[in-house]
């Protein structure tokens, strides 16, 4: 299975290689490593000891060859490498203020592969396998499934050397965030073309709404993931927010952002909905525009 995405900015065809692709690859195509998976993999306590174990100072041995081996841009960053005190410190990093432009429209929370769906009922044909996905389950309230339920949805795939933290794509104002305990498995794409139903009804996540004067109610949900220690908020609930405004981020490892956007309102950009259909993730940036 090779993983090949879009960018946007190019539209050229590039082939991901997945850090440990073949560890992936054992764990979700393989019988065998799919009986570790079960045993250990998803288990809270392997992402929380790995966790832990790239907030040691001795972890920040790993920066240089991470940058070196998967090309990250660090002009981008506020720090150098050297000023970092662990390994996640520097995961986590800040960029320079003006290195994620925001853009008009509505646009994305992050850095990350991007699929999307002008409805939620679209879901059932791209992803063959697994159950059916629900909205219920996802966000574990009937009451709030149904009123979304003809929504666009929006699965925003950060790899490890994307930037993780996450902002709001909209103005409005932030709920509390609701915290649905799960698992830890993968979100890379070997996972969700094993299971995306798995992945995204079994994996902790949280989401907020994001009340808008002219959109609707916005839902974003960060997933986490294998070897993700936590999902950090940054935001204060119940007080108003700009459209690139930092919402939280993410602690080592892949994760996913859900968006849940009413599709009479927002209509998400034409070659992200034809690239999705071809079964194609585009590649976009934080503070892009990716919808009107």
């Amino acid at each position: 299975m090779k993983i090949k995405f879009i960018d946007r900015k190019t539209g050229k065809i590039i082939t991901e290689t997945p850090p440990g692709e073949g560890y992936l690859k054992l764990l979700y195509n393989n019988p065998f490593g799919k009986m570790a998976l079960l045993l250990l993999v998803k288990r809270k306590f392997l992402s929380s000891w790995y966790g832990k174990l790239m907030n040691k100072p001795n972890s920040i041995n790993k920066i240089n060859s991470f940058v070196r081996e998967l090309q990250i841009d660090m002009n981008e960053a506020e720090r150098p490498s050297e000023d970092y005190i662990s390994f996640n410190d520097f995961f986590y990093r800040k960029l320079k203020p003006d290195a994620r432009p925001i853009e008009e429209g509505f646009v994305s929370p992050g850095d990350g592969k991007m699929l999307a769906f002008k409805n939620i009922s679209d879901i059932q044909n791209f992803f063959v396998k697994g159950r059916k996905f629900t909205l219920e389950e996802f966000l574990g309230n009937k009451e709030l499934a149904t009123k979304h339920k003809d929504d666009s949805l929006i699965i925003l795939r950060l790899a490890p050397n994307d930037y993780h933290r996450y902002h709001f794509p909209y103005d409005g104002i932030p709920s509390e965030v609701t915290k649905i305990k799960g698992r830890y498995f993968s979100v890379s794409p070997y996972a969700l073309a094993s299971n995306f139903t798995k992945v995204f009804c079994e994996n902790k996540r949280e989401f907020c709404t994001l009340k808008t004067q002219n959109k609707g109610d916005i839902i974003i949900a960060p997933v986490g993931a294998t070897m993700v220690g936590s999902i950090i908020e940054t935001y204060t609930p119940n007080t108003k927010v700009k459209k690139g405004d930092e919402m939280g981020y993410f602690a080592f490892g892949g994760s996913t952002i859900v968006l849940l956007v009413d599709s009479s309102k927002i209509t998400i950009d034409e070659d992200i909905l034809a690239n999705t259909k071809n079964k194609m993730e585009t590649f976009v940036k934080m503070g892009e525009q990716i919808g009107k």
